[in-house]
């Protein structure tokens, strides 16, 4: 077991053939190394007992900006990852037709603005009667709406920021044509992410009351404690989970809204054995590490692992035992091997 564990885990140029290694090991499959690797002692320690759960990270402040007036995009002014501020013009629509309303809803304002006044004038020398008056007033003040509508309208082919933060995603390009209620960007602010994770219903209990939560990165490799927990009271009548949100600390580099994340809620604290992930040889479904004797003789040895724990280590369900060493430089002990028995 040993001779194929040590074939399968060793780099291709320095394998050697399964009869020339098993005529060079010494009894029992041990080369005793020539120098000690770095390792550790393993032990049992105090972790969190954690019910895990898969999560996405996403902004707290979140807007998609979506076109309000029909027209062709003629300028853009922002790309994905741009940092903008509140109010920045992020595009320009072609909104001449607005311009022509607008044209139009303000002389149209003029004259009525000049009629009220002469019937205001005339009605005071008793000149029209207070109908008159009051038709002037009424016209002038429709013209006021319809300007302020046109004006309204016209401004909107300028499409600004909402908030200050940075582009997430352009939705639209150059040339193309915008129509109302099309998303044109989507806008975030960075300073405020957390994740959102579904929790089986019947879980709900026992997390509710969990002391605290953690939320793990497995592509970076990365911890985080949530600063705050939040589990919405009502439960999807389909998958029968209810959402929580773990919001995250500031400036975490790295960190994105639609990632992959996993939220590990703590139910408990349990004695574990557990190695750091460098002293862990992968290859395909097999795991195994280099225990290191009292004469420095490094064996390989199949172990197998948990979950990751807090902190980043593995924990070791079976194959080595509290109180053993273990090789935290499993290549480098695999090559000494082969040299040694190579002699």
């Amino acid at each position: 077991m040993t001779i194929r564990l040590i074939e399968f885990f060793c780099p291709r140029g320095l394998l050697l053939t399964a009869a020339l290694l098993a005529s060079m090991l010494p009894a029992g499959g041990a080369v005793a190394a020539e120098a000690a690797p770095t390792s550790i002692v393993v032990q049992l320690r105090e972790a969190d007992l954690a019910f895990p759960v898969e999560a996405t990270v996403e902004a707290v402040n979140q807007a998609t900006v979506a076109a309000q007036v029909a027209g062709r995009v003629i300028a853009l002014r922002a790309d994905p990852g741009q940092r903008v501020k509140q109010g920045e013009v992020l595009m320009r629509l072609d909104a001449r037709e607005a311009a022509g309303s607008d044209a139009g809803a303000r002389a149209t304002l003029a004259q009525a603005s000049a009629a009220y006044e002469r019937t205001q004038s005339l009605h005071a020398r008793k000149f029209v009667s207070q109908a008159a008056l009051d038709q002037a007033t009424a016209a002038w003040q429709a013209a006021q709406g319809a300007a302020g509508t046109a004006g309204a309208t016209l401004s909107h082919g300028a499409v600004t920021a909402p908030m200050a933060g940075l582009v997430a995603q352009r939705h639209i390009e150059l040339g193309e044509m915008a129509a109302p209620g099309r998303p044109l960007f989507t806008v975030f602010d960075p300073k405020g992410l957390r994740v959102i994770a579904s929790l089986p219903q019947y879980k709900l209990a026992e997390l509710k009351k969990a002391a605290r939560a953690r939320i793990e990165f497995p592509e970076t490799g990365t911890w985080v404690d949530a600063i705050r927990v939040e589990i919405l009271p009502t439960v999807d009548a389909r998958s029968h989970t209810a959402t929580a949100r773990l919001y995250l600390p500031e400036n975490i580099e790295g960190v994105v809204p639609g990632m992959y994340a996993r939220a590990h809620f703590t139910i408990a604290r349990v004695q574990k054995l557990t190695v750091p992930p460098a002293a862990v040889m992968r290859r395909g479904e097999v795991s195994a590490v280099y225990v290191v004797d009292e004469k420095n003789g490094a064996h390989l040895r199949q172990v197998r692992l948990g979950e990751a724990v807090s902190g980043g280590e593995l924990e070791v369900l079976a194959g080595i035992s509290p109180g053993e060493r273990v090789s935290l430089t499993p290549v480098k002990t695999g090559i000494e091997l082969k040299a040694a028995s190579g002699r």
